[in-house]
C-alpha cells in the first residue's frame, strides 16, 4: 500500500494549487504513555464491535461471493454503512477520535459474466463486458460525491494492482459536497479495483485534512482486503 500512498502524493504535488499536501511536514508528537493507552483501547473496542455484528456477517457473504478476503484492522471501529438512494455501501469503519473513516462496497461480477456470455449467441442483446463496468462505477461514485467533475483520476500502477490481486483499478481524489450523509467531510480518496471475471472493490476514505496522517490512515484502512489469489 506504500506504493499507492506515494502515487497519490505525486498527484497532489503536481496539482498543488488545488490539493496542497506537504509530504515532509513534521508530525505532532504525543506523550508515549497516552498513545499506548489510546491504541490499546481502540484495538479492544474494534474487536468487540465486530463480534456478532449483523452488518459484518452480511458483508462477509458479499466478500465470499466476490472472492475477497478481509481482516478487520486494529484501531478501527465498525459504524453503520450508508445505504440510501444516493449512496449504497456494504460496510464502514472509523478511527475513533480522528476525522477519518472508510466505506466499502464489494460486488461479484460472476452473474454478470454468465449473462454476458449467454448474450454472445443472441444478436438481439448487447451487453457491456463486465470487466469494464468498474470504469463507469468509479465515475458514478466520484460524481455523486462531488456533484460534478471536481476530482482527479489516475490509473492504478501495476505494483499496487498486484498487491490486491487485481487486474485493473483507478483512484479518485475528491473535493466533497458539504452533505450530512458524508458527515460534512471535506475530502476523500476513492479507490476502485477490478478482478476480471470475478468482482469489484470500492473503498472511499474520508478526511478533513489532506496531511501525511491521512495517507498513513489510508494505508491502514485499505490494506485489510484483497482478491483471493
Amino acid at each position: 500500500m506504500k506504493a499507492i500512498v506515494k502515487h497519490i502524493k505525486q498527484i497532489l504535488l503536481q496539482l498543488a494549487l488545488v490539493f496542497c499536501v506537504t509530504n515532509g511536514g513534521a508530525q505532532v508528537k504525543r506523550p508515549q504513555m497516552l498513545a499506548q493507552v489510546k491504541k490499546k483501547n481502540l484495538t479492544a473496542h474494534s474487536k468487540n464491535t465486530v463480534q456478532g455484528s449483523t452488518q459484518y456477517k452480511e458483508f462477509s457473504q458479499l466478500l465470499a461471493q466476490a472472492s475477497v478476503t478481509f481482516t478487520f484492522p486494529n484501531g478501527f471501529k465498525e459504524i453503520a454503512a450508508v445505504n440510501n438512494e444516493d449512496f449504497s455501501f456494504d460496510y464502514a469503519m472509523e478511527m475513533p477520535g480522528r476525522d477519518f473513516e472508510v466505506w466499502f462496497q464489494v460486488k461479484s461480477q460472476k452473474e454478470n459474466w454468465a449473462s454476458y456470455e449467454r448474450s454472445q449467441n443472441d444478436s438481439g442483446r448487447q451487453l457491456a463486458n463486465p470487466d469494464s463496468l468498474y470504469i463507469d462505477m468509479g465515475k458514478a461514485h466520484a460524481t455523486a460525491f462531488t456533484g460534478d467533475r471536481n476530482y482527479f483520476v489516475r490509473n492504478m500502477p501495476q505494483n499496487v494492482l498486484d498487491r490486491y490481486n487485481a487486474d485493473a483499478g483507478k483512484s479518485y481524489l475528491l473535493n466533497l459536497l458539504d452533505l450530512p450523509t458524508t458527515r460534512h467531510y471535506k475530502y476523500a480518496l476513492l479507490i476502485i479495483l477490478q478482478r476480471n471475471r470475478t468482482g469489484t472493490i470500492v473503498m472511499v476514505c474520508f478526511t478533513n485534512e489532506k496531511d501525511p496522517e491521512f495517507f498513513k490512515n489510508i494505508d491502514k484502512a485499505t490494506n485489510c482486503l484483497k482478491f483471493k489469489s
